[in-house]
């Protein structure tokens, strides 16, 4: 009886480690950072730029989606440069400490600043667009930005 017992004791050991061991030994994939989203997203400098997203309807004009994140001690002045060779640059005013999106309608506890219109960046819908996102002595950052159009309903009203 007591050999019986110590056998199912050992058995229900060995099942237990070996169900559950193979996590311990796995790659994490949870445990790397990733965009989980349209968008694509960069650090520049102070600077967090989430879901940074162009809506356009036509590839000729586009409206700049994104999410801002200022976590330093300054107001900035974020320059985007875009199209061919990235010779048209914008700027947007980022206040210190603040989160602000640009190109939607309405966010819940968050600035909306106005729409950034892009105005000539011959991009093909569904492809990518070079931009370069850089501020003061920060190093900037050049990303392949993804060119939508509103045919997606979260877009909808997005397009210039």
């Amino acid at each position: 009886m007591k050999a019986r017992l110590a056998a199912s004791a050992a058995l229900a050991l060995g099942l237990a480690l070996g169900a559950s061991g193979c996590s311990m030994l796995t790659y994490q994939a949870t445990t790397e950072h990733y965009t989980a989203s349209d968008g694509v997203s960069a650090d520049v400098g102070d600077l967090e730029l989430r879901n940074v997203l162009v809506v356009s309807d036509d590839g000729e004009d586009g409206n700049l989606v994104m999410t801002v994140v200022n976590n330093g001690d300054d107001d900035v002045e974020l320059g985007v440069q875009f199209g061919v060779g990235g010779s048209d640059t914008t700027t947007i005013e980022i206040e210190a400490g603040s989160t602000v999106a640009l190109g939607v309608d309405d966010v819940e506890g968050i600035d909306v600043l106005e729409p950034v219109l892009l105005e000539g960046i011959d991009a093909e819908v569904g492809g990518l667009l070079p931009m370069y996102f850089q501020y003061g002595d920060a190093e900037g950052i050049e990303k392949q930005v993804p060119v939508l159009d509103s045919r997606l309903s979260e877009y909808a009203d997005l397009a210039p």
